[in-house]
């Protein structure tokens, strides 16, 4: 699981990153068709859910 979620968060923040210099991964170019606020919010969405994938996993890996 925290495989995915690093997956998640370094999707999220990438795509954050390119949208400064107007380039859209393929892989999110369909989140652009709802609109700008859409995309913005399924950008943080994606970092947010991966961060918790991410850190639940790691909490319930030590018991």
């Amino acid at each position: 699981m925290q495989k995915l979620g690093s997956f998640l968060v370094i999707i999220g923040l990438l795509s954050i990153v390119a949208g400064f210099f107007n380039y859209v991964p393929k892989i999110l170019i369909w989140i652009y068709k709802w609109g700008d606020g859409a995309a913005w919010g399924i950008k943080i969405g994606l970092i947010v859910v991966g961060a918790l994938c991410y850190m639940l996993s790691a909490k319930t890996e030590k018991n």
